[in-house]
């Protein structure tokens, strides 16, 4: 009978450690290893997140500007003949520059005080920004024919939603960012902002949000791209500000926006929207525009004639060049070969054609008086964001 009970109870405790081994307690016998469950797979980041609705995704996740490779041309602008158009700000032409002989081969009349020529989203068409005369001028780039003007408030500058589906205006008198329908530029929506002089953008990497410099108080704003609001605002911390131009970084992280007071770029996240650190460049900070392979940023000093160039990669500034006989280096474009950054001379009457391998200068073309945003075209990419050409 005691060998009886003495069974019973091995056979018992037996079964409770079966038990308690198959609920998973935590106990397992000496020497096993404890059994972990699988992680849950992490998804890889071999695509790009999630954007604007009806944005084309980007082609890597990693490089906004991957559809900019050097001679990769949309089918559409293929067989267009390669220019380079220069508003002349205060003669109220375009100049439109051969860019194979450096010479000028024709001048467009336009509307009064043309600021920029901006490649539409479509890429059929070139916008003269007339911000005086509220009109935009249409160009045909296949023919270099200019088209009726568009009646159009206080076009300072022109930029189109990563998704195609506004235009938006930069009215910097009137205060406002004006979304518009691409084609015909009937005013869908006008957004009222409390700063002064909105003028230069650029789109975050999903196209959600865009980041504009307000030249005139020294102040930056977040726009909700799908909502069309204001949605953060933050004054520079620097007396005087003045910030021009925007660009975002090829892995689409940081924002930097040119400023010609502060003599340097803005280094802005443009996510957390918090207070920017500043990178000394050189006087008159303006322009900023990136090399075909996405490795350089060339930065417009227009104060001191030179151009600075930013490494992303070292993350720093790894060389200057300077215009002989010096010069005003404003907005402009790099070519489709990515071999030459061409640069309007604001107040010199000319623009620069310069080398982008050694920084020297290859040309100085005299055109009409203020020449300002002008525009290479065509360019590599699927669509522009407009400006002088913003290509993704």
């Amino acid at each position: 009978m005691a060998n009886l009970k003495k069974r019973s109870r091995t056979l018992l405790a037996a079964a409770l450690l079966v038990a308690l081994a198959g609920c998973g307690t935590g106990n397992h016998p000496e020497g096993a290893a404890p059994v972990k469950k699988a992680a849950p797979a992490v998804p890889k980041r071999d695509t790009a997140p999630a954007g604007l609705p009806g944005m084309p995704p980007l082609l890597d996740p990693h490089d906004v500007y991957a559809a900019d490779r050097p001679g990769r041309l949309s089918p559409v602008v293929r067989n267009f003949p390669s220019r380079v158009y220069v508003p002349n700000t205060n003669s109220n032409t375009v100049s439109v520059i051969d860019p194979t002989t450096y010479q000028v081969v024709e001048t467009i009349p336009v509307g009064l005080q043309p600021q920029h020529v901006v490649p539409s989203w479509d890429l059929k068409t070139l916008w003269v920004n007339n911000d005086r005369g509220h009109t935009l001028t249409p160009i045909d780039p296949a023919t270099g024919v200019a088209g009726k003007p568009v009646e159009v408030h206080d076009p300072y500058n022109l930029y189109f939603t990563p998704n195609g589906k506004y235009a938006v205006v930069m009215a910097s008198l009137d205060r406002e960012l004006v979304f518009r329908d691409p084609h015909t530029m009937e005013r869908k929506k006008s957004v009222p902002v409390s700063c002064y002089g909105v003028n230069h953008a650029d789109f975050s990497a999903d196209g959600r949000y865009f980041v504009v410099s307000c030249e005139f108080s020294g102040e930056l704003l977040k726009v909700d791209t799908e909502k069309m609001e204001v949605v953060g605002q933050q004054k520079l911390p620097l007396q005087g500000a003045m910030p021009q131009d925007v660009k975002i970084s090829p892995d689409g992280k940081t924002f930097y926006v040119a400023d010609m007071m502060a003599h340097g770029m803005w280094v802005l996240d443009g996510e957390k929207f918090t207070t920017p650190t500043l990178l000394p460049t050189g006087k008159g900070c303006h322009g900023l525009y990136i090399g075909r392979d996405s490795r350089e940023m060339y930065v417009s000093n227009r104060g001191e004639g030179s151009v600075s160039v930013f490494d992303f990669q070292q993350n720093k500034l790894t060389k200057k060049w300077w215009l002989p006989d010096g010069g005003s280096p404003d907005m402009g474009g790099v070519s489709a070969d990515g071999k030459v950054l061409w640069l309007s001379g604001r107040y010199d009457s000319e623009v620069y054609a310069i080398d982008t391998a050694t920084g020297k200068q290859l040309a100085r073309i005299p055109v009409g008086s203020g020449p300002h945003g002008l525009a290479v075209y065509p360019q590599p990419g699927r669509y522009s964001l407009g400006h002088t050409g913003i290509f993704r």
